[in-house]
């Protein structure tokens, strides 16, 4: 029997990804690269639908807005993108929000929003994902984005490394439930990439020359550098891949 063509394993024809915060940045460069490789996406955006995104990607998207700060947002989003497509294949938990502030100084209510938008909405719609794939018997994948942070402290986000911390982990403990039943369940752990949440960092002169000293790639990361990974991750061809956390960060973790 011959082996299929490699390419081949990175399609995901017919197959349906819902991918969160994606309005712009990140987000958006992923659900492209998806679609591009036959998927039908559903794009999703906190404060408002990622109309946009959709609009760029055409006909085979569909834009949902859900406030997943909130304990019902997850459910609300799930069930909207169900209803709409009929199941969901893939999982990309890229909604992501930080706080900066000195430890001593960050408020409960900001720790806590940190947190739910962070960790526990990843928990929640991985969840949900899981018990649609089971019911039909299917195969999934779950891709979750993490951060160099889950790996380091960082300066004055406390709650975003703590929340980056437990993606991690939580990307570990579901792929070892959840292998033996048709889910692969991985992170991509970002470095420092040209965004709206790293602005603060881009303007400061002296982080910025910090930074960009550190990096073996000597350049911030654009949103398009992460996806190669992502949809690796989501097709085929990383079928024998789970509980792993890759690193896209110009060679930062590796200095």
């Amino acid at each position: 029997m011959s082996s299929p063509n490699i390419l081949d394993l990175f399609r995901l024809d017919g197959k349906v990804a819902l991918v969160t915060g994606a309005a712009s940045g990140l987000g958006a460069a992923i659900a492209t690269a998806l679609a591009q490789a036959g998927a039908h996406v559903a794009v999703h955006g906190n404060r408002r639908a990622a109309t946009e995104t959709a609009a760029t990607i055409g006909a085979n998207s569909a834009a949902f807005q859900a406030d997943l700060s909130s304990t019902e947002g997850a459910e609300k989003l799930f069930t909207e993108v169900h209803t709409y497509f009929g199941h969901v294949d893939i999982l990309i938990n890229n909604a992501g929000t930080i706080h900066r502030d000195a430890a001593v100084d960050t408020t409960l209510e900001s720790w806590q929003q940190v947190l739910q938008v962070n960790l526990t909405s990843v928990f929640q719609l991985s969840q949900l994902f899981a018990r649609d794939v089971f019911s039909r018997e299917a195969k999934g994948k779950i891709v979750n984005i993490a951060s160099l942070l889950s790996f380091q402290g960082g300066i004055r986000v406390p709650a975003y490394a703590s929340s980056k911390g437990g993606v991690a982990q939580l990307t570990k403990a579901l792929a070892n439930e959840w292998a033996p039943r048709g889910i692969q369940v991985n992170a991509i752990a970002p470095g420092y990439f040209a965004t709206t949440n790293t602005e603060a960092l881009q303007a400061d002169e002296t982080r910025n020359r910090q930074i960009l000293e550190r990096i073996p790639a000597a350049r911030w990361g654009q949103p398009q550098d992460l996806a190669g990974a992502a949809l690796y991750l989501s097709a085929p061809a990383s079928d024998y891949v789970t509980g792993t956390v890759l690193t896209v960060d110009g060679g930062w973790m590796g200095r």
